[in-house]
């Protein structure tokens, strides 16, 4: 993994790298300069190129202190990117045709796509394997699995968030919970606010789907995959709320609100536990708690909130991830879940 190292040569790496995109940008749009082709013209495009997809990358991966072919290509990707953003056509199309950039970005996603279909195939026994040795949910397991083999990377974790919409929407009717767990939503009216939306979506897609094809066909099908799209996460997320109470183990304690939030907490990690009513009455400060309440037709407030010794990861939806050092949480089965974790800790 590459980490960041903050020091004087940190920050002249910064400067260099700011006047390197400024510069390249800001040639091509200032009122100064002239839409005007010449071999001085040519030659400052193909510095210019040379800049974002040569030399911006080289000066990330010294500020970022090491190397690695996947960001690589992602960074060079990028740089053809800024080609495309910077550099008007007409200066382009004097040495190339526009189609040759275009085919130059799609062949490095092409190939960033390729090496993430050879690095799963080449440890999907590893990640199979783990799965199954594991004792908790497929929510838990295949994250925790691909981590270990794979890696941390934001496509690894954008590519288990599908996988993880596709598995609970089209593969988890026939599993159950069984009596094990503390539910978070049975109390509340989250699933029916669930299946309310997605008979609104359904309805939107028949009736504004025939209009729109008439109006753009294009339009029309881009709105269709969406709104199939978000059906299945709805239907992913019903069935992930369904299947995943919180479990409190001899060691963490496991929480998650279907596919949008999940987090393994550490027991050693909790400091403290506040039940305090006044205390959890007060607005949820949302860059340091993450709360577990299921959603209700009306305002709802927490039960209890876990005070954590440093921040713990909380993974969102689409491979987003944070940390928060408080977690609020609304238990169908409160007084069983908190003497439960009090005899734990």
């Amino acid at each position: 993994m590459l980490a960041w190292r903050f020091d004087k040569k940190y920050y002249v790496l910064m400067l260099l790298l700011f006047f390197v995109l400024s510069a390249n940008f800001l040639v091509y749009r200032l009122p100064l300069s002239q839409p005007v082709v010449t071999k001085e013209a040519q030659l400052l495009v193909i510095a210019s190129i040379v800049d974002l997809v040569i030399v911006a990358p080289i000066f990330i991966f010294a500020l970022v202190g090491g190397f690695s072919l996947k960001w690589l290509i992602v960074l060079t990707m990028g740089g053809f990117l800024l080609v495309r953003w910077f550099i008007p056509d007409l200066y382009l199309e004097s040495l190339f045709t526009i189609s040759h950039i275009d085919l130059a970005v799609g062949a490095v996603f092409f190939a960033l796509e390729i090496g993430v279909i050879i690095a799963l195939i080449r440890y999907i026994p590893s990640i199979v394997r783990g799965v199954r040795q594991s004792e908790d949910s497929f929510l838990f397991s295949l994250p925790t699995s691909l981590e270990k083999n794979v890696g941390t990377s934001i496509i690894y974790r954008v590519l288990v968030s599908e996988l993880l919409r596709f598995y609970y929407a089209f593969f988890s009717w026939k599993k159950n919970t069984g009596d094990s767990g503390y539910s978070l939503h049975k109390n509340s009216s989250l699933v029916m606010i669930h299946i309310m939306t997605i008979h609104a979506i359904a309805i939107e897609t028949i009736g504004l789907h025939w209009w729109l094809h008439e109006q753009s066909t294009i339009i029309s099908i881009i709105l269709l995959i969406l709104n199939v799209y978000s059906i299945t996460f709805i239907v992913g997320e019903i069935q992930a709320i369904r299947l995943n109470p919180a479990k409190i183990t001899e060691n963490d304690l496991y929480l998650s609100l279907g596919l949008t939030k999940r987090m393994i907490i550490p027991l050693y990690e909790i400091e403290s536990i506040t039940v305090d009513r006044a205390s959890l009455d007060k607005p949820i400060d949302k860059k340091t708690m993450i709360a577990f309440v299921a959603k209700d037709f009306e305002e709802v407030n927490p039960d209890l909130i876990l005070e954590l010794k440093k921040p713990c990861r909380v993974a969102h939806a689409f491979g987003i991830e944070k940390a928060y050092t408080r977690v609020a949480l609304r238990v169908d089965q409160n007084h069983e879940f908190l003497d439960a974790l009090r005899e734990r800790l």
